[in-house]
């Protein structure tokens, strides 16, 4: 792994997510202005499981976001901005594909507690629940969708 991995990695998942949380903010806090709102980040199970030999750096990029979606939100919450985050798991998207692993679903899948991948769609539906009035008190959390892993 080599420092332009690492800077492209972090740029992407970590300043792109903290510089879009900022402009979110702006827009939402009734400090300045709006009316409150929702920011939902998407970190990854591997912040938690580490992604030894395979991404670490991808998971280091995730624990950042963990960290920013837990201090953003103590920052924000009495300016009427509910900040939380999913952490997906192995989900069937195309990033595999991008990342030199087509069959890394079909490879891991199986060996997941629930016996598959997840879907974006699963992911989707989490997302939606934490922007939605029935997570009106949810803040700084997290939702694994992850198949128990």
């Amino acid at each position: 792994m080599n420092a332009a991995r690492l800077r492209r990695v972090l740029e992407a998942n970590v300043i792109g997510s903290f510089l879009c949380a900022a402009e979110a903010v702006r827009r939402m806090s009734t400090r300045h202005g709006g009316v409150g709102g929702a920011i939902v980040n998407v970190s990854s199970k591997a912040s938690v499981l580490g992604s030894p030999g395979e991404y670490v750096d991808y998971a280091m990029s995730k624990g950042a976001i963990d960290t920013l979606t837990i201090g953003l939100a103590k920052e924000v919450a009495a300016e009427g901005i509910r900040v939380n985050a999913v952490r997906p798991g192995i989900i069937d998207t195309d990033i595999h594909a991008s990342g030199g692993e087509p069959g890394r679903v079909e490879r891991l899948g199986p060996a997941q507690p629930m016996g598959r991948g997840g879907t974006p769609e699963e992911v989707a539906a989490a997302v939606l629940w934490l922007l939605s009035d029935a997570a009106s008190y949810v803040m700084g959390s997290f939702i694994d969708v992850a198949g128990g892993r």
